[in-house]
């Protein structure tokens, strides 16, 4: 705190002397001005360019970063269609809307899969004495599943085709967050597949979500052929080239930025409409595409810009490293707990490494608490493993 001093001139301080005399200029306080520039500068730039990623907010958390951008009258780039006002609208409100504090909050455990799960036996063990504390969702897009546990059973929703890289991998999503928001008790909402396994103790993983200031999409900027190449000026003028992001489809999200999911028609139609592989000669994959660009749009300070769940790209092609066999050891799985940096690298001929540290309410972390893709084969081996590579 810093303390002012206030003088005080009375008449009987003042002295009149004979003619003229030049006074020398005040000295200005400049460093209040200076100062008060400043933050006046950042405020309108923290508006204009809001903070990529979660550390941006951490300062005071994502909600008070929200409170900072209201401080200041919008000042769009262009006319917003009717459209784009009614979205904003809503997505504000829910936005400031305070959430639902439930006594039994739950993380709702949602499969996408075309079939049976092959790791059940192993989310069995994960689950186990925990009941009351998680929820779960099947979506089997192909055949009706064989449940081994007893946490799955009755847990499959209705269902429909899921072509990969189409627009029907995000309608599944929406479903399996449509449902899930029918239990008010669900609090946070994680995206699983077929083949990922869980990194870490329930208590752990539950934890960390339950108790963070945001959701976990991932988000970055990829300037090359598969990600800025994808985007069509078809989706103008609402998605703009500058919005537009790519992040695997293995979300994390707190309950109100699944209501906005959920809530949102706008540009969820654009992408069903313009973004799919082959068209206009572009292999646009939606999956990977709308909500980063979504959130980026709508909130981008109250997403991390990772997801929780790790994938290795490390071959660079268009499906990530499968784990077999003879991959899985206590090493393996130790080094990918052991991660506490994000990384991206851009498809251009830059070849551009982008990396920030994965923060947890402002501390950094591991990043991941799921990791895929496994195959069916490695299960014998991680329930052997589980016990010693979870504990923290």
């Amino acid at each position: 705190m810093k303390t002012e001093k206030v003088w005080h001139l009375g008449m009987g301080d003042m002295q009149i002397l004979p003619g003229s005399r030049h006074r020398p200029p005040l000295k200005k306080p400049m460093w209040i001005i200076v100062l008060a520039l400043f933050v006046c500068v950042f405020l309108i730039f923290a508006y204009i360019y809001p903070p990529k990623s979660s550390s941006g907010c951490y300062v005071f958390s994502s909600r008070r970063c929200n409170v900072i951008a209201n401080w200041l009258p919008p000042v769009p780039s262009r006319e917003f269609t009717d459209a784009e006002i009614a979205s904003r609208v809503v997505m504000r409100d829910i936005l400031n809307t305070p959430p639902v504090i439930s006594k039994n909050p739950k993380v709702a455990f949602m499969f996408l899969t075309p079939g049976s799960l092959p790791f059940e036996n192993l989310w069995d063990k994960f689950f186990q004495g925990h009941e009351g504390k998680f929820s779960v969702y099947v979506h089997a897009s192909k055949t009706k599943p064989v449940h081994v546990s007893r946490y799955f059973v009755k847990q499959d929703i209705r269902s429909d085709q899921v072509v990969w890289g189409k627009i029907s991998m995000v309608s599944a999503e929406r479903r399996l967050l449509a449902n899930a928001l029918q239990d008010p008790d669900n609090h946070h909402f994680v995206l699983l597949s077929d083949s990922c396994v869980p990194l870490y103790s329930f208590d752990y993983i539950f934890n960390y979500l339950i108790h963070s200031n945001i959701s976990y999409v991932d988000c970055f900027k990829d300037p090359g052929p598969h990600g800025n190449g994808r985007y069509s000026e078809h989706m103008l003028p609402e998605v703009e080239m500058k919005d537009f992001r790519k992040g695997a489809q293995w979300f994390s999200l707190k309950r109100r930025h699944a209501v906005m999911v959920m809530a949102d028609n706008l540009y969820y139609s654009k992408f069903r409409d313009h973004c799919q592989p082959g068209l206009d000669g572009k292999n646009c994959i939606a999956d990977e595409h709308y909500l980063p660009t979504f959130f980026q749009i709508v909130d981008p300070g109250g997403i991390a810009n990772w997801s929780v769940t790790h994938v290795d790209w490390s071959e660079r092609k268009w499906h990530p490293k499968s784990y077999r066999v003879e991959d899985i050891t206590y090493e393996l799985l130790k080094n990918i707990t052991s991660i506490d940096v994000s990384v991206h690298v851009t498809s251009d001929e830059k070849k551009e490494v982008q990396s920030w540290p994965c923060l947890w309410n402002g501390v950094q972390k591991p990043c991941y608490l799921f990791a895929r893709k496994f195959t069916p084969g490695t299960l014998d081996n991680l329930l052997q493993l589980f016990s010693n590579y979870s504990t923290p």
